[in-house]
C-alpha cells in the first residue's frame, strides 16, 4: 500500500499531501517539523536514519486561496468508499454513474459518482439503479476538504494518525 505524508500549515491546518520523499525533503531542509511519524518503518541513509513522517507541519504559515469545494477524481471517489462496491459491498475498481451520462448524468461529480465493483457496473449497464433493480449500500456525498485530504494519505486513521489529528477533520 502507497503511503502518503499528510502536510498541515504552521496553524495546523492541512494543507495537501505529498509523497513520504517530499515530506523528508521538508523536514531535512528544516522547513518542516515532523508532527507524526511511523517508528516501525525507518527511512536510512549513509548518515542518518529517520521514521517514515505521516505528518509534518511547515514552520512558516503559508497563505492559501480559499477552496471551496475538493476537486472530483476517480481515486477520490474510490477513497471515499473505502474501496468497497456501492450495491454488492465487495471490493471496488471502478466508477459507476448513477444517472449514466449518455442520458444527461454528469460525468465529474460527487453526487453522481459511487464505487462499485466490474459485475455490478455491468449488470446494471446504462441504466440508474432503480430501472436496473439495484439498491445502493451507501449514499454518494462530497466529501469536506479536511477529510479528503485525509482519505488521500493512503493509511487507517483511527489506527495510525493521532487524536488529535482525527478529531479535526471528522
Amino acid at each position: 500500500m502507497r503511503v502518503n505524508t499528510l502536510v498541515l500549515n504552521a496553524s495546523y491546518e492541512p494543507l495537501s499531501v505529498v509523497s513520504v520523499k517530499r515530506a523528508v525533503v521538508l523536514v531535512l531542509t528544516e522547513k518542516a517539523v515532523m508532527e507524526h511519524a511511523d517508528s516501525a518503518k525507518l527511512i536510512r541513509s549513509a548518515t542518518r536514519e529517520l521514521p517514515t513522517p505521516l505528518v509534518v507541519r511547515l514552520l512558516r504559515f503559508v497563505r492559501v486561496p480559499y477552496r471551496r469545494k475538493v476537486p472530483w477524481s476517480r481515486s477520490g471517489v474510490l477513497e471515499r468508499d473505502g474501496r468497497r462496491c456501492a450495491y454488492c459491498g465487495e471490493r471496488a475498481a471502478s466508477i459507476d454513474h448513477l444517472v449514466p451520462t449518455s442520458r444527461g448524468g454528469a460525468a465529474r461529480s460527487w453526487l453522481n459518482t459511487v464505487a462499485a465493483c466490474v459485475s455490478c457496473n455491468q449488470r446494471k449497464a446504462d441504466r440508474t439503479p432503480s430501472e436496473a433493480g439495484m439498491r445502493l449500500l451507501i449514499e454518494p456525498f462530497e466529501p469536506k476538504t479536511h477529510r479528503a485530504l485525509v482519505l488521500a494519505l493512503g493509511v487507517s486513521t483511527a489506527q495510525t494518525l493521532p487524536d488529535w489529528l482525527t478529531a479535526a477533520v471528522s
